[in-house]
């Protein structure tokens, strides 16, 4: 069964154009392919930014968090208590009154022993601005580093001023060993992102949705990379990529500084990430990227292949989140001007 799936997925109709095989991918004459068993590499370099990024918060990022006056509150931890503790994990972190009194006459302590018990587990459960800095933080340095390196290796690209370039030569365009490199970062960081879910700090039950859109997001990202990487459309992609990260970066830099209470550059770097969200997300993706993805290809062949509209769905999925990450920027926008 595996066998025939694994034959099914990796089927040449459905990642290349007709009278093409992976033979022809083989490299040759000083040609280099993207091979779809390269993504299994994503995995470690994950790891390896789990590493960096550990080094990154404690070295860097709690320093610089102290400078800008932010402490480490340290929370009273309560006394272990099996019973109270198997409650709060297995019914409710808010326990009735008469949960309460029942729980009181269980452990044979008072009632209001058993609420600050409750009160100051709670409270462990609350991230510490502290934490909220380091993630910010390391989203920031990513996403950074990620927008220089990668206005690096497209500013001389043909296809960065004319996006009809991402289309000669395909299916056979060489891949460059910077559009490798920039490919495996990006998908070891979404990874990265996925594996630390369980430790990451955690949304609030009332924002549910915006939680289940994150997961989504980097599933979609992680998806729609190992497509492009699979089908050969590294260039298209690679536009992609710096498209969304290039507007990341203000907003991990709003969130810190409003950790710090430095409210002023908060909002300047709020109002910034706005204008970059709406240029990349809302103009230069829908009607420069899916342009391309959507109608030019059909230039260049007549029957498309079934990545197409894989290519295409994840693309108006990631499109889709947009429009709603941007209805809650703009609310956020159309409060801070009529509160002044």
């Amino acid at each position: 069964i595996l066998k025939t799936l694994n034959s099914w997925f990796w089927w040449e109709n459905i990642w290349m154009p007709i009278n093409c095989t992976w033979a022809d991918f083989v490299d040759r004459d000083g040609l280099v392919f993207p091979k779809p068993h390269q993504l299994y590499a994503t995995i470690p370099y994950a790891f390896v930014l789990l590493i960096i990024r550990f080094f990154t918060e404690r070295y860097v990022a709690i320093p610089l968090a102290k400078a800008l006056g932010i402490k480490n509150v340290r929370r009273v931890k309560p006394q272990p208590n099996p019973v109270l503790e198997s409650y709060f994990r297995e019914c409710s972190r808010h326990p009735s009154q008469s949960d309460i009194k029942g729980l009181a006459k269980k452990c044979n302590c008072t009632v209001h022993v058993v609420e600050k018990w409750f009160r100051r587990r709670r409270n462990l459960e609350i991230p510490t601005v502290l934490q909220k800095f380091k993630e910010a933080f390391w989203r920031f340095s990513f996403y950074l580093t990620s927008s220089i390196v990668g206005f690096i290796f497209l500013y001389d690209k043909p296809w960065f001023y004319d996006i009809w370039q991402t289309w000669v030569g395909y299916p056979f365009q060489t891949l460059l060993p910077s559009q490798y490199w920039y490919y495996m970062a990006e998908i070891g960081f979404y990874w990265s992102l996925i594996f630390t879910l369980g430790i990451d700090i955690r949304r609030k039950v009332s924002a549910c949705a915006d939680f289940i859109a994150h997961v989504i997001h980097h599933l979609a990202a992680i998806g729609l990379m190992g497509c492009s990487w699979c089908g050969n459309y590294v260039r298209i992609g690679s536009l992609v990529i710096f498209v969304h990260d290039t507007a990341d970066f203000w907003l991990e830099a709003a969130k810190m500084f409003n950790y710090a209470h430095w409210e002023k550059t908060c909002t300047i770097l709020f109002i910034i990430f706005s204008i970059a969200f709406f240029i990349t997300r809302l103009i230069l993706l829908p009607f420069w990227i899916l342009r391309a993805t959507l109608y030019q290809p059909t230039y260049y062949s007549t029957t498309p292949v079934i990545a197409y509209f894989l290519f295409n769905g994840m693309l108006l999925t990631l499109q889709g989140l947009h429009l709603y990450w941007g209805y809650l920027i703009f609310k956020i926008l159309k409060r801070f001007i009529s509160l002044k």
